[in-house]
């Protein structure tokens, strides 16, 4: 399909589209604050811009898609621009690593989460989720 407006119109385009959350993950996030957990949302003062963190305790939860996380089980690289593909989803694997690092030397808890284990299992994940964040207070 032939895009209908310039390369640089197309990246000023998409410079101004902003994350609104996956339906999944506005889900989980939604169900924990109706459990009365207290969080903030994608912190911009936090190192990879967790999901949910709470700074009082020193706990970050990071909610990955299979497709931009590189999901050995469901990530489907596309045919077109194969390579491209291949580098971002690899430098995302990367980021990924280095902010699993950057937490746990500084002593924080941090839970990731994939898309497939809260579309397979929503109750088992969010369980899981809610005794972390409550162990997280003591």
């Amino acid at each position: 399909m032939m895009d209908n407006v310039s390369v640089e119109k197309r990246s000023q385009i998409m410079r101004c589209v902003k994350s609104q959350g996956s339906k999944i993950e506005n889900t989980i996030i939604s169900d924990l604050w109706k459990k009365g957990f207290r969080f903030r949302r994608n912190a911009k003062s936090l190192f990879g811009k967790p999901d949910i963190s709470i700074k009082k305790y020193k706990t970050v939860i990071f909610i990955d898609s299979c497709f931009w996380h590189g999901c050995t089980l469901h990530c489907r690289i596309p045919k077109q621009n194969n390579e491209y593909w291949k580098n971002k989803i690899k430098n995302n694997k990367q980021h990924d690593d280095d902010v699993v690092e950057y937490y746990e030397s500084r002593k924080w808890r941090l839970l990731r989460i994939w898309e497939h284990d809260l579309n397979d299992n929503y109750d088992d994940v969010f369980e899981m989720t809610t005794t972390f964040l409550s162990e997280s207070k003591e």
